[in-house]
């Protein structure tokens, strides 16, 4: 299937989201569309699939003039569209959500489970999954739903697959098998149109990168012939210095500290320190534990065993409000779910934590409130028309520095970040990077879990890897590679 999109323009209202986009796409060819969050890319995606019309431009498929009605119409002819967010019924299981509204019944009317579960383990085999089909999905990490949500697309038999951040929950091992299905499905004569912030990854999978920025198609242009400097500065329209800033803050004193942390069957005797002004990267494999051990320390887990000490008291953490009162801060993985209230005001999402500070006989104070929130919006470079705006309609990034936003409002002194540039583009992932070493600077003692090794290795002064709930091993940061981390994650030494 050939696409072809020429001249595409839409806007909401008064705001003009596309200007003007040209790309085209070959059967056999992975398609890399790039651009920083808010260039549109998800936009004329959603055109392409029917889920906006666009204002002008024309679609051509297959040398015909086309428009979808809506997504559904779109994947009956071919066209199937992975979205960053997620799609899924949490309380359904497994093979309900990779089967919903498309069941297969019998002669009688009646569901076909047998026949559904054989097609979902073939497609699974094919993926690697290796998941109970009747599991309900809310049990499953991000990484397995992401999978599974990969899986309903291969369902379809796509002839266009468009993949918007597909990695971003995977663990190297799964990013891995993903590859090697895209490039099965390559073989096909599949078309393949692959969003993503990861310069490595698009340099290694890509045959073609069309640039977007400001909802313009700045050009488009063959993989091998360009480089990662040239698409960096076509998506900022600047010149981008070293992706991960110098770190030149002191380390000082250990001001948090766990000892000997166990939940049965999750992780067990979880030892480490870190110091004021220190970045500690946590690394792993999906399923690992890490996300698990924090999720404990914040309280929101309980744990079975084990003690916290906290500039040099151990304290007890039941929840995550004694956590805030303590100083400690937590960016969740899950920033939609778990980290913003998306209906809320930026105004609302930046000041919740922080709103006992802002009451006057029990009234709140809005100009202070007001000018706290602008201060902090501005420090992150919040990219808004209004912070009364509802933070639902950001970008990712933008959404990201929100959720970061609120933790350095309470004056966190120690910030857990767990994959704090997940789904953020180049620029931003920069500014998220210099803020962490300007924290650091104040003394802010910081660990940061991440998937992303090359992220690992940049932002971290240590760097501790977890191997099926346990510890096992720490790297200083001259001595820390790649492959020393994956060796480690996969239980070797």
């Amino acid at each position: 299937m050939e696409v072809k999109m020429k001249a595409v323009t839409k806007s909401f209202g008064t705001n003009s989201v596309l200007r003007g986009v040209d790309i085209d796409l070959n059967g056999g060819e992975i398609h890399a569309l790039m651009g920083e969050n808010g260039a549109g890319k998800s936009t004329l995606m959603n055109i392409l699939t029917g889920l906006h019309a666009y204002d002008s431009g024309e679609i051509i498929i297959d040398g015909t003039e086309t428009v979808y009605q809506n997504p559904k119409e779109a994947e009956e002819h071919g066209v199937s569209f992975i979205h960053q967010e997620m799609n899924i019924w949490p309380q359904m299981t497994v093979v309900e959500n990779l089967f919903i509204g498309k069941e297969i019944k019998n002669k009688l009317g009646w569901l076909n489970t047998k026949e559904m579960e054989k097609k979902a383990k073939a497609v699974f085999e094919d993926l690697g999954i290796q998941l109970d089909l009747h599991l309900e999905v809310q049990t499953l990490s991000v990484g397995q739903q992401q999978m599974i949500e990969i899986a309903k697309a291969l369902m379809t038999n796509a002839q266009v697959l468009i993949m918007d951040e597909p990695t971003a929950a995977l663990t190297e091992r799964e990013i891995e098998t993903l590859f090697k299905i895209i490039m099965n499905l390559k073989q096909k004569g599949v078309a393949i149109i692959y969003i993503s912030h990861r310069m490595e990854e698009i340099f290694k999978i890509s045959d073609r990168i069309t640039v977007m920025r400001d909802g313009v198609s700045i050009d488009t242009t063959m993989t091998k012939d360009t480089t990662v400097d040239e698409v960096v500065r076509k998506m900022v329209g600047r010149d981008l210095e070293d992706y991960y800033p110098e770190k030149t803050s002191k380390i000082g004193e250990v001001i948090f500290e766990t000892q000997h942390l166990s939940k049965k069957g999750i992780f067990e005797n979880i030892s480490f320190t870190v110091r004021a002004g220190e970045i500690v990267g946590f690394s792993g494999l999906m399923g690992s534990g890490r996300t698990e051990i924090m999720r404990a320390i914040f309280g929101i887990d309980t744990l079975d065993s084990g003690d916290i000490v906290f500039e040099n008291e151990t304290i007890k953490i039941k929840n995550p409000n004694n956590a805030i009162e303590k100083g400690i801060g937590f960016l969740t993985e899950n920033r939609k779910d778990e980290g913003l209230i998306l209906d809320y005001s930026i105004k609302e999402n930046i000041s919740l934590p922080s709103i006992d500070g802002f009451k006057k006989r029990g009234l709140i104070d809005t100009t202070a409130e007001k000018d706290f929130v602008q201060l902090l919006m501005k420090r992150l470079n919040v990219k808004a028309q209004s912070a009364e705006l509802a933070v639902s309609n950001l970008s990712g990034g933008n959404q990201q520095k929100v959720v970061l936003a609120k933790w350095i409002g309470i004056g966190s002194k120690v910030l857990i970040l767990d994959e704090p540039t997940r789904g953020v583009d180049v620029g931003a992932k920069r500014e998220i990077y210099q803020l962490m070493n300007e924290l650091a600077d104040r003394g802010v003692a910081i660990i940061m879990v991440s998937s992303d090794l090359p992220e690992v290795l940049g932002v971290s002064d240590r760097i501790i890897v977890v191997h099926e709930g346990t510890i096992a091993g720490e790297l200083g940061k001259s001595e820390a590679t790649e492959e020393k981390i994956m060796s480690l994650a996969t239980g070797g030494y």
